[in-house]
């Protein structure tokens, strides 16, 4: 008996999924400059033409690649509070979570990228604000506010900004003790407003 290999498709998007964390990955460590098509394909395990085959250009890996682990985090984080948002703070740590790790870290790297380099620019914006968009409903659901009550919007805009600031704070340093203070401060100012 032979050896069963996977359907083409089933392969395909296998590799475009080793690609798209790849991407992600190297753009993290090594930024936009360190991160080309050939650098991600090597740690991908395919060849260029692989990857150029899945993507064209370096801009549709990489934001392509931002995109699609944001929505992988997306689905993870409202796994983490399937029926229950439980309580505030838990909600507030995982939404901040969000900001700290390796995602924001690539997808600062396209911000700064983007900002220099006309091709970019309106990919990133739009990637932005609809990741922005996502983040927000998110927050909402999870915190379990109504979002039609006055300043509660608002409140809940400030917080993902603040989220975002921490997320910057930590790419220079461990900020982790000063951001799990911040957010405990967080989760009882917005316990009170959100009443």
């Amino acid at each position: 008996m032979g050896v069963v290999t996977p359907p083409k498709q089933d392969r395909s998007r296998a590799t475009r999924r080793r690609l798209l964390e790849a991407a992600v990955s190297c753009l993290a460590e090594h930024g936009w400059a360190g991160s080309t098509v050939t650098v991600v394909a090597e740690r991908a395990g395919v060849s260029r033409g692989a990857a150029q085959h899945h993507f064209p250009t370096r801009e549709d890996l990489f934001t392509a690649a931002v995109e699609y682990v944001a929505e992988e985090r997306s689905t993870a984080l409202r796994a983490l509070f399937p029926d229950d948002p439980g309580d505030r703070r838990a909600v507030l740590e995982a939404l901040v979570s969000l900001y700290t790790g390796p995602l924001f870290r690539a997808a600062l790297h396209l911000w700064v990228a983007a900002s220099d380099e006309d091709r970019l620019r309106p990919r990133v914006t739009e990637l932005e604000a609809r990741v922005g968009r996502d983040a927000h409903r998110i927050a909402v659901e999870l915190l379990a506010v109504d979002e039609s009550r006055p300043g509660v919007r608002e409140t809940v805009q400030g917080f993902l900004d603040m989220a975002r600031g921490l997320g910057l704070a930590t790419l220079l340093t461990d900020d982790s003790a000063r951001r799990a203070r911040v957010a405990a401060q967080w989760a009882a100012l917005l316990d009170a407003a959100l009443r």
